[in-house]
């Protein structure tokens, strides 16, 4: 791998790892140059550790660089970290910045150390944390919740446009010389307008996503989740119903709702099965909500016409997997929040959230333990 040097950088720290220095090592290196050292050698001495498990967007990895007050090494790649570079970069550290796909387990918080204070992930979901070995280590644990609401509805707005119209399948036949002439059903699929769609989990994105369908003419909005929320569901003249009657009712089922215990494998074969030949289901969540093989079987069957995903079990997807065969199940590569500005913001706020940890600060997104 080739490593771009710049002045924040110092020496390798095995393939892929580099360590980014702060404005004190900075000083110290040149007071060591003139001779010196002393207070600010024991300033530098007294730098927070922070581990970085990927490279992040710049504005996230700049704020750490500006602190001054923290040592920063990074695993510099776009690839995940191999778990036993993590568990080297972790050890000793006072701060760790992880990703959505980084599994932090007993195994990594162990290797760690009683040094590690803060966990700061970029992602708004957390179920990559091992939450009761963090809570019982008093670790503090910040997230990056709101940021990315706008970006993940639009997207979700998208898939559902993409999926119900057969975009991708439009493109292909476009492309191998399907489209010979006009045909009056041809590639015909499902509209909004006049619809009835139904929401499972009617938290801060299932709210955005409703309130950018509205426009598109969709007569009724269902939502289920473990209590009605009464004052988004009045923007929305939406109904709270059980998980079946929205499955029934629904010409549209869309999930975002967080991944629980209780949440888990919930659309299953049960489910798709009371949904309407005619619906489409879209997944923006998470994958383990869905029984893949149950959908997979609902889609081959025509229980329901199609399917969207912006998320599966496992990521990536196996390309032999065979939902990826069908055409009426669109497949994305997990990029609800993929926006530049979106995803720049989000490291931001990751990295104020891991610096006011290691300060003892409040955090600006704090999840509670």
């Amino acid at each position: 791998m080739v490593m771009a040097r710049t002045r924040h950088e110092g020496a390798l720290l095995g393939k892929s790892s580099i360590k980014v220095k702060g404005r004190e090592e900075e000083e110290e290196e040149e007071e060591e140059a003139r001779g010196g050292g002393g207070p600010m050698r024991a300033a530098a001495q007294r730098l927070m550790k922070v581990f970085v498990t990927r490279r992040i967007p710049p504005e996230g990895l700049a704020t750490l660089n500006k602190a001054g007050d923290c040592s920063v090494q990074l695993w510099d790649s776009d690839e995940p970290i191999p778990q036993s570079e993590l568990l080297k970069g972790v050890a000793g550290k006072d701060g760790l910045f992880c990703l959505l796909s980084d599994r932090i387990d007993k195994e990594v918080l162990d290797a760690a150390g009683p040094s590690l204070k803060v966990i700061s992930t970029l992602s708004v979901g957390y179920d990559h944390l091992a939450i009761p070995e963090i809570k019982k280590r008093g670790i503090r644990v910040g997230y990056t919740p709101d940021i990315l609401t706008d970006a993940t509805a639009e997207l979700t707005v998208a898939l559902l446009l993409a999926t119900s119209r057969r975009l991708p399948e439009s493109v292909v036949e476009v492309k191998n010389g399907g489209w010979t002439t006009w045909k009056p059903l041809w590639m015909c699929g499902y509209g909004l307008s006049g619809s009835t769609v139904g929401i499972i989990g009617l938290g801060r994105i299932g709210h955005a996503v409703a309130r950018r369908l509205k426009p598109f003419g969709v007569t009724k909005f269902l939502y289920t989740g473990r209590h009605p929320k009464p004052e988004a569901a009045a923007e929305l003249n939406a109904k709270f119903v059980p998980l079946a009657k929205l499955a029934e009712e629904s010409d549209f089922v869309i999930v975002t709702c967080s991944l629980t215990p209780d949440t888990q494998g919930m659309c299953n074969r049960d489910f798709f099965g009371k949904m309407k030949k005619t619906s489409v289901f879209i997944n923006t969540s998470r994958g383990a909500v869905v029984n893949q093989d149950d959908l997979y079987e609902a889609l081959v069957n025509g229980h329901i016409a199609a399917a969207g995903l912006d998320v599966t079990t496992p990521e990536p997807l196996p390309t032999n997997n065979p939902l990826l065969s069908l055409k009426n199940c669109v497949i994305l590569p997990h990029i609800g929040s993929a926006t530049y500005a979106t995803r720049n913001t989000m490291s931001v706020l990751a990295a104020n959230n891991l610096l006011a940890g290691l300060k003892g600060e409040s955090m600006p997104s704090e999840l509670k333990l």
